[in-house]
């Protein structure tokens, strides 16, 4: 099977569509974060480090997402990646919305609710992750990361998500971060699960458009 193409497409074509979908798989993946958070049985591995950040500094955990997302960023340069007004929006929506979901969802008792609660993050997230990457806006700064590695060497989309998200892992345990059975699932599934959704929620421009990258 070809590859999907996800390459950025200037914001004038289709933008009412695909600005909406990129707002609303941005504000998704706030909200997935936080109800992984709140599950309390073991953080995505991004946050794991985010958590380690926050209790280093005591800054907010949105805070802490648009300090990294900046520092992903010069990661960036060497790929040739290029930002665009979804990498600005990733940075501002996810910071943003996940700290509004932090304070809004509870953090239940029960297990069974706290597994269900981080499988439905698990899974949204992965819908979110490809929501907003299928919009061709520009990706955000940790998945152009992905898609820049994979587009330069050629290797699968979910293992290279999957191997980033192992390296982030190990640096956030190391510098005391929370690790979990929640960190395994998410570390696991969220790049079979991007690449499974990605098909359904890429925009793509109708035939004679004679769109270019």
């Amino acid at each position: 099977m070809a590859a999907l193409d996800v390459h950025p497409v200037r914001m004038g074509i289709s933008p009412g569509r695909r600005l909406t979908q990129l707002i609303a798989g941005l504000l998704l993946y706030g909200v997935s974060m936080a109800m992984q958070i709140e599950a309390t049985l073991g953080l995505a591995p991004w946050d794991v480090l985010h958590e380690a950040l926050n209790k280093l500094t005591g800054l907010s955990y949105g805070t802490v997402v648009a300090i990294a997302s900046a520092a992903v960023l010069l990661c960036w340069l060497p790929l040739r990646q290029r930002p665009g007004i979804g990498t600005v929006a990733n940075v501002v929506v996810i910071s943003v919305s996940v700290d509004i979901a932090l304070a809004v969802l509870p953090t239940p008792s029960a297990l069974a609710v706290r597994i269900a609660l981080l499988v439905g993050g698990v899974v949204l997230n992965g819908l979110a992750t490809a929501a907003y990457i299928g919009v061709r806006l520009g990706p955000g700064p940790r998945d152009g990361l992905m898609t820049g590695i994979s587009a330069r060497t050629g290797w699968s989309t979910r293992w290279v998500r999957t191997g980033i998200e192992v390296a982030v892992l190990a640096a956030g345990w190391l510098l005391g971060g929370t690790a979990g059975l929640g960190t395994a699932l998410y570390a696991l599934a969220i790049g079979p699960l991007a690449q499974a959704f990605l098909p359904h929620v890429t925009w793509q421009p109708r035939a004679g458009t004679g769109i270019g990258h």
